[in-house]
């Protein structure tokens, strides 16, 4: 991320740029499904709250007739609890096949819906914060907490497309400023934070700002998914296009298991978030295999494509099999909707089939492989090397050995087509999506067909079982951070001064005005730095000195003027100017306290990977140092003094973390994501 704190007269016209990646016509449907949704949680916890009542009473009384009415209640709440919680899975279940209308018929991916969030009231918290701790009118900020307000109105509704990424983007770089210069460890804004869960549309709500800062960057991979589910996979760059969004969708997802824990979510717990980087990358492999399957890309009677082919599709299979192994096992079963398991089984035996499809095709309509090129041909049928398990058969030379050990693999493919078919009709939820039964139908009757080009009537011996396809890609799909760094924001608080001082994390008292004179040393102080300039030294009794001014202030304003982001030169030629009547200065000095406390190196090799990684770059104060990309919930250790903020993102100790949850399972909602470094200007 590169932040940039602007100085005055920065940043006109800035907001409606910042604002085009909103798209408030899905406010009104995304606010309807996510009332709709909050209404039966409503109405499903009332109906436990009787549920239990009826039941203890049924329990406690002996009257026989008292059972008997309170058995029939029991029935009614019951059937009641039934019909919600199907109308409920109907709204979360839901599989979203919006996709480009394309000529081919495409396998529809699981695009992820964004987390809804409450309106926030920013307005009182940071004009008492900016009344209390930096002594300014908090009034005379109504228009930077307006343009905060705007922007988090916008990034509820984003756009998908690379504008409303960049909205969200913008958004949680401006969360990552407000950390940095209105929290500190023993302050909070006092501000909840609500949002609504992605896979449940449970509500939770945090003090944390962290919470906000996740919830966001969850948006940011859900968007992602969007993204990517819409682009037209029939053509080469619209699959690239797809394959790139599913590995942004996964780093995003990557980065927010790696550095929360205790979400107050489950669509954030560790299991789901590890669960949702598997989907993302197994659907990235699907349009790797879609992109290098076009027909413009394949010969039909190219045996070393086709085999490829089966090698892709097999690859396919194993990651949608690993996807559906980790849904099916709590507590990712209950989060995640039963309709996304069942289409990760389907994909999962329609892909095990294309592969023995393709593999088919390999022996039965392509020539003779070279004898060179036969060892590569084994490699896709025969066990790896390093296997305990025995090999199967070689790939046979003879034509009317190909045919039978094609006709099994044919055999293979249409009973994998079977089942995916079986298993979509089973779901409920699937059976509404024509577009999945078409594709795999389409398949199957493609299978039979070549099926029935081979048979003979007189072949009347039992096919061998055909071996597995070992999987193998040309393209491993990694996890890949969003690119957070490419969208540049200016700290839209900047009036409050150089984050490296004026921050929550510091606390300073104000001098002056002070009337100097200059006399035959001049002003009796060297400065030192940019914004703000700093009294690097004073001469003893020098004028400055008499004046009691003292090494280490920062001038923050020169005959009246604010100078807070004033440079060196500038600051130094106003004094140059000053005649005979002398110069009034204001300055600041830092007081001990937090603003002395040094942030830990992350560990023996320091900063995490690298400071470019991420895009952070570290101001030019005078008396900054390198610290940490990462605020991680360890004790600062002492170091030397110095004016930059701490980018510790955590929540002030003592504070309640964890809403309306129940005492016992209160615990730390800790979070480290990347927090940049602000670039004073």
């Amino acid at each position: 991320m590169i932040l940039e704190e602007k100085p005055e007269g920065q940043g006109a016209g800035e907001e409606s740029a910042r604002l085009q990646g909103c798209d408030s016509l899905t406010q009104t449907q995304r606010g309807r499904l996510q009332s709709r949704r909050a209404r039966i949680h409503q109405q499903i916890d009332k109906e436990l709250q009787m549920r239990t009542g009826a039941e203890n009473l049924y329990r406690a009384t002996s009257n026989n007739q008292v059972k008997e009415t309170v058995a029939l209640e029991l029935s009614y709440v019951n059937s009641n609890l039934q019909l919600l919680k199907e109308e409920l899975e109907e709204l979360s279940s839901s599989v979203d096949t919006c996709q480009h209308r394309s000529e081919g018929v495409t396998v529809p991916m699981i695009p992820l819906g964004l987390k809804e969030t409450k309106d926030l009231d920013w307005s009182t918290p940071l004009k008492e914060l900016i009344s209390v701790h930096f002594g300014e009118d908090g009034a005379s900020y109504e228009a930077e907490i307006r343009e905060l307000e705007a922007l988090r109105q916008a990034m509820r509704t984003p756009s998908r497309n690379k504008a409303g990424l960049e909205l969200l983007m913008t958004y949680y770089n401006q969360l990552c400023f407000l950390d940095a210069r209105f929290l500190a460890p023993a302050r909070s804004l006092g501000l909840f934070f609500h949002w609504y869960d992605s896979l449940t549309g449970v509500p939770a709500q945090q003090r944390a700002l962290a919470f906000e800062k996740g919830s966001v960057l969850f948006n940011i991979g859900a968007l992602h998914t969007q993204i990517g589910a819409c682009q037209d996979r029939s053509c080469t760059e619209g699959a690239s296009c797809a394959v790139e969004a599913f590995q942004r969708a996964a780093g995003a997802f990557s980065l927010l298991r790696e550095n929360f824990s205790h979400a107050p979510s489950p669509d954030m717990s560790t299991a789901s978030l590890s669960a949702l980087e598997q989907l993302m990358t197994a659907q990235a492999q699907e349009c790797v295999f879609e992109g290098l399957s076009l027909p413009a890309l394949v010969a039909p009677h190219d045996c070393l494509a086709q085999l490829r082919l089966a090698q892709e599709a097999a690859q396919v299979a194993a990651e949608y099999r690993l996807v559906h192994q980790t849904m099916a096992q709590p507590p990712v079963c209950d989060y995640v909707p039963v309709s996304w398991t069942a289409l990760v089984h389907v994909k999962a035996e329609y892909f095990r089939s294309l592969a023995h499809y393709h593999a088919a095709v390999a022996l039965c309509d392509s020539s003779l492989a070279a004898e060179g090129e036969l060892p590569t041909h084994e490699q896709v049928f025969l066990q790896p090397q390093t296997s305990p398990k025995s090999q199967g058969p070689a790939l046979p030379q003879e034509p009317e050995e190909r045919r039978k050990l094609g006709k099994a693999h044919l055999k293979r493919a249409i009973l994998g087509q079977e089942e995916a078919l079986r298993l979509h009709a089973v779901c409920r939820v699937l059976r509404k999506v024509d577009l999945l039964q078409a594709v795999v139908d389409q398949a199957l009757r493609r299978s039979l067909a070549k099926y029935s080009e081979l048979d003979r009537e007189d072949d009347f011996f039992e096919a061998a079982e055909a071996p597995d396809i070992q999987p193998k890609t040309q393209q491993k799909p990694e996890a890949r951070m969003p690119s957070l760094s490419r969208v540049k924001v200016a700290d839209i608080f900047h009036r409050l001064g150089p984050l490296s001082v004026f921050s929550a994390k510091n606390r300073w008292r104000l001098v002056g005005p002070v009337h100097l004179t200059r006399g035959e040393g001049g002003f009796g102080f060297t400065l030192r730095g940019d914004s703000p300039v700093l009294i690097a030294a004073v001469i003893p009794g020098g004028r400055a000195a008499a004046a009691g001014l003292k090494e280490g202030d920062y001038i923050v304003s020169v005959n009246g003027q604010p100078c807070k982001w004033w440079r060196h030169a500038e600051v130094v030629a106003e004094l140059k100017a000053a005649g005979d009547t002398g110069v009034n200065l204001q300055v600041v000095s830092l007081l001990p306290g937090l603003g002395d406390r040094r942030p830990s190196p992350l560990g023996p090799k320091g900063l995490l990977r690298s400071q470019r990684e991420y895009g952070c770059k570290t101001p030019s104060s005078a008396r900054a140092s390198p610290r940490p990309l990462l605020g991680w919930s360890r004790k600062p250790k002492q170091g030397k003094t110095g004016g930059c903020p701490q980018p510790c993102a955590l929540a002030p100790a003592g504070s309640e973390l964890w809403g309306n949850c129940p005492p016992p399972h209160r615990r730390t909602f800790r979070q480290c994501l990347p927090h940049p470094v602000p670039k004073s200007s």
